[in-house]
């Protein structure tokens, strides 16, 4: 069970990574899609899973010994993979402004999406049992340097994504938007 969080932590921390050079350089910084009106539903979706995501690690990755908290985990995953579904059908036309989704951030999508549920999948497999055809939930799971590292990982992930989560919000206000682009505008790096 071991190598299951030495997984999951692999995944998350490449999900993390890929996410937040796509969730926020590219669709907030550089693309700016908050701003433009064929992308505002897409920013919806990316929003509702900004949401979602914080929630989801700590009820399945963080709180482990609450079996509700595993199921209403189960239930927020279920409830991101349809938002991703609806996300990927509308981003055909939310990206005509540039004639189309970029390959390279088309990749970027497959690959955060494939380690984040990834990194979902492992983590709920070190929480269920089968034996004799019997399938149950592990509420408690022996304390290992693996458990510990996951855990680790997921508590210090939680202020970054509820950070880029109140930022979404923010940018779906005609207030937030106007506060970002007076700001945004006096930096020039990027």
């Amino acid at each position: 069970m071991e190598i299951l969080f030495y997984l999951s932590a692999f995944c998350l921390i490449a999900f993390m990574v890929l996410a937040t050079y796509d969730g926020f350089y590219l669709h907030i910084w550089k693309y700016e899609l908050f701003n433009k009106a064929e992308s505002k539903f897409e920013h919806k979706t990316h929003t509702i899973r900004a949401i979602l995501f914080p929630l989801i690690v700590w009820l399945l990755f963080i709180d482990t010994t609450n079996p509700l908290s595993f199921y209403l985990g189960l239930s927020l995953v279920l409830i991101d993979l349809v938002t991703l579904g609806i996300d990927a059908f509308s981003e055909q036309d939310s990206r005509e402004f540039m004639n189309g989704l970029p390959r390279s951030e088309y990749i970027i999508h497959l690959f955060s999406n494939s380690f984040h549920f990834a990194a979902i999948v492992l983590i709920i497999a070190t929480r269920v049992t089968v034996n004799d055809s019997v399938f149950g939930i592990t509420t408690y799971i022996i304390d290992s340097f693996g458990k510990e590292m996951i855990e680790f990982i997921a508590v210090n992930m939680i202020p970054g994504s509820i950070l880029l989560a109140l930022i979404h919000m923010i940018l779906m206000s005609d207030k937030g938007r106007s506060l970002w682009n007076s700001q945004r505008m006096r930096i020039t790096c990027c």
